[in-house]
């Protein structure tokens, strides 16, 4: 081989490396609790919206349903796709561990929502202090319901570590700065679904007369109890509180049905997902002092694995037609 042809197979070996780069881009995927449902749909907006920042390919996909095998099949797939990273908020933090190893070990970064201590997550993200918000929804329903009577926590499931953990962090809170307040049954997993939230909620009115609260961790949640508060004229009687995507519960909380939105932008949540990815992907070091444009500096645990923020929303008749 002449010079000339050696320079000329450099050049094409060149060639061939750079367009393998080019190719294997990053590929940051979102996977939600189930498809379709408002407060996941706003959170993929924060996905796709970092992306843009960043100049990665992130995007958001979601399963039929909240069965966790959906989301293990997902990222079954996603392993197989070998892309960079995988975040998400699980539905079933145990059945989903064999899964999140795998990817890991295949080199991909998995990071968690709602999910703290997850033991093959790179991170956990959260965007709200847990006792903070906790505390936050105990003081507004105690306002609303003079500091005594009986309340129901809604969780998206028994099986969801956040919502439980809320919901833990709520009745210790409780206990120990009203003591009149009670609960009049065990939580109950009826918070991403509005017709099931509704049913529970007339049932509890009729087999709990002293119930005047609902607190739901969960966006469906207050949807459906500001529904059946609505149906049985209750408003001023039983009061809800609860996440929510503001622009679907507006008519309920202009109404009054539901008392307040106490929530989070879930939009910032897939923000703060698909930025601490990228940082992970390119081996950056996430250390206290952690700094996310567009959301402030960050708690950092680096022992436990959580990367926390404390962005609170409360929704209001004053504010809702400002919100998203």
């Amino acid at each position: 081989m002449n010079l000339k042809q050696l320079l000329s197979a450099s050049v094409l070996g060149l060639m061939v490396c750079a367009t393998s780069a080019m190719a294997k881009e990053v590929e940051v995927v979102n996977i939600s609790k189930i498809a379709g449902m408002p407060w996941f749909n706003r959170m993929g907006e924060g996905v796709t919206n970092a992306g843009k920042d960043l100049g990665i390919n992130a995007y958001q996909v979601g399963p039929s349903s909240t069965d966790a095998p959906q989301q293990v099949k997902i990222i079954e797939d996603l392993i197989a796709k070998k892309v960079s990273a995988i975040t998400i908020v699980p539905n079933d933090a145990n059945v989903l561990e064999p899964v999140f190893k795998k990817a890991r070990d295949q080199g991909i970064v998995v990071l968690t929502n709602e999910s703290p201590g997850q033991p093959s997550a790179n991170w956990d993200v959260e965007i709200i202090d847990n006792a903070k918000f906790a505390a936050d929804n105990v003081e507004e329903m105690a306002k609303a319901m003079g500091g005594k009577g009986g309340y129901v926590i809604y969780v998206g499931g028994l099986t969801v570590p956040q919502h439980n953990l809320w919901a833990d962090l709520f009745v210790k809170y409780q206990k120990e700065h009203y003591p009149e307040m009670h609960e009049v049954t065990t939580r109950m997993p009826v918070a991403e679904n509005i017709d099931d939230a509704r049913r529970t909620t007339l049932d509890l009115m009729k087999a709990h007369p002293d119930l005047k609260g609902v607190i739901s961790f969960g966006s469906q949640g207050p949807i459906g109890a500001g529904r059946a508060v609505k149906e049985k004229r209750a408003r001023g009687k039983v009061f809800v509180f609860g996440m929510m995507i503001p622009s679907q519960a507006a008519s309920l909380i202009k109404s009054g049905d539901i008392t307040m939105g106490v929530t989070y932008d879930p939009a910032t949540a897939g923000y703060a997902l698909t930025a601490v990815a990228d940082k992970v992907i390119k081996g950056e070091e996430i250390k206290p002092g952690l700094d996310i444009p567009k959301l402030g500096k960050a708690d950092v645990d680096t022992d436990k694995r959580i990367i926390k923020f404390h962005n609170v929303l409360r929704v209001t008749k004053d504010n809702i037609d400002s919100l998203y």
